[in-house]
């Protein structure tokens, strides 16, 4: 069966959103009298619930601040995220290219849907995606496969004939869970050798090299 529906992750895969997290990060540890984390920590754990950015920031002996850094976070991102979130120089010409082939195209993040909603609008993509999961709209996040399941079921779409893409291991045992067949992108800060361990159709160094493996001949294998 050939894939209908491809499904994207955003923050690393659509988008580089570095600077915000690093900026927003820092803003709510500073709030909470804690010392700042290094961009390049910082910078692993986008993709992350903002639970678990914490703990890995600043150690599961503050654990009880979690709930609080969550909040700051998200005060500081309202102000400032959008306006630090570039999308990835490809990813109009991919997704135009994907669209008119008649691809029925979805994102499933972490991050919040009207974020999303709001960069993409602002560069004139919004029309382009049918279906945006975000953070607010599951109860479990990745790797859980409830956002991916959701956005294939709206799509129309099985898990035998959807696509995931993504950038990280989360990404990857998200599609592993819901039965999805995964293609990695090599645009974020997981290296190639981090998905060995996952049957991935695909390991591409760049979005523009998906309408390719999208149209060789290869059959749709699940995982």
């Amino acid at each position: 069966m050939s894939i209908q529906a491809i499904v994207f992750d955003f923050d690393y895969t659509l988008a580089d959103s570095s600077r915000g997290v690093v900026k927003c990060a820092n803003a709510a540890l500073h709030d909470l009298g804690l010392p700042p984390a290094l961009p390049e920590a910082i910078c692993r754990t986008i993709g992350m619930p903002l639970n678990e950015t914490f703990l890995q920031l600043a150690g599961p002996g503050n654990a009880s601040q979690s709930g609080e850094f969550a909040r700051l976070f998200k005060q500081h991102a309202d102000v400032a995220m959008a306006d630090l979130t570039v999308l990835f120089p490809t990813v109009e010409l991919v997704m135009r290219t994907l669209s008119r082939g008649g691809q029925k195209l979805g994102i499933v993040s972490t991050k919040f849907r009207y974020r999303i909603e709001g960069i993409l609008q602002r560069e004139s993509l919004r029309d382009l995606f049918d279906v945006i999961v975000g953070g607010e709209d599951v109860a479990r996040h990745k790797p859980d496969p409830e956002g991916l399941l959701r956005a294939i079921a709206g799509l129309r779409s099985s898990p035998e004939r959807a696509l995931y893409v993504g950038d990280s291991i989360i990404d990857a045992e998200t599609a592993k869970r819901a039965g999805v067949s995964f293609v990695a992108v090599l645009s974020g800060v997981t290296r190639r050798s981090e998905f060995a361990g996952y049957q991935a159709i695909a390991i591409i160094e760049s979005l523009s090299q998906l309408p390719q493996e999208l149209l060789a001949e290869r059959p749709t294998s699940r995982q």
